[in-house]
């Protein structure tokens, strides 16, 4: 994806906050906890029963809604990710642009899938500020289930990135992939 495209998307998402406002489907703010992982997901997340903060991360952004039983859920959602690699912590910052598209099934439960575009805007190796990452630009896919009662909700999602993208660092040199894949439990309320 080259980055105009990943430009466009990021100016669709925010096209579509203002236009919401307009016509009264309804924007608002999120924020919630992540769990990123390291290598295979499910064997991480066994590895850091003992540890379970090693991993996690946060983020805090807007959200715009257009729709009701279908309906199309653009964010811009600040993001930093931890990581521990053999008691050594990678942590990762980025600006993560969801563009979800859900469907309500049963009261206020409903489910959604999307292509997530992400972009780097920092990224460490405990003290090594790492400079070497392949593509500043990536893509992801998050789907989940979401909640929502009367502008507040609360939905659960997993995260896994489709781009390869490395991070090498060092002497002699190391390699991280440096893809998301993660648990994310966010928040939301409109406004």
């Amino acid at each position: 994806m080259t980055k105009s495209m990943i430009l466009a998307c990021f100016a669709l998402a925010a096209f579509s906050f203002t236009t919401n406002a307009q016509n009264g489907d309804g924007f608002g703010i999120k924020a919630g906890l992540n769990y990123n992982a390291n290598g295979n997901y499910f064997e991480s997340i066994g590895a850091n029963a003992k540890h379970p903060d090693r991993n996690v991360g946060f983020h805090v952004g807007l959200y715009g809604k257009i729709g009701d039983r279908f309906y199309f859920k653009p964010e811009v959602v600040y993001s930093q990710t931890k990581s521990d690699y053999d008691n050594d912590a990678f942590k990762m910052k980025k600006i993560d642009a969801p563009l979800l598209f859900g469907m309500k099934i049963i009261g206020p439960v409903s489910v959604f899938i999307g292509p997530s575009i992400q972009y780097i805007v920092d990224s460490k190796f405990e003290d090594i500020t790492i400079k070497d990452i392949e593509n500043d630009f990536t893509v992801g896919l998050n789907f989940g289930i979401g909640l929502n009662f009367n502008g507040f909700g609360v939905d659960l999602r997993y995260e896994k990135g489709l781009s390869e993208n490395m991070a090498t660092f060092g002497i002699p040199e190391r390699r991280i992939d440096t893809r998301p894949e993660q648990l994310i439990l966010g928040v939301s309320i409109a406004l």
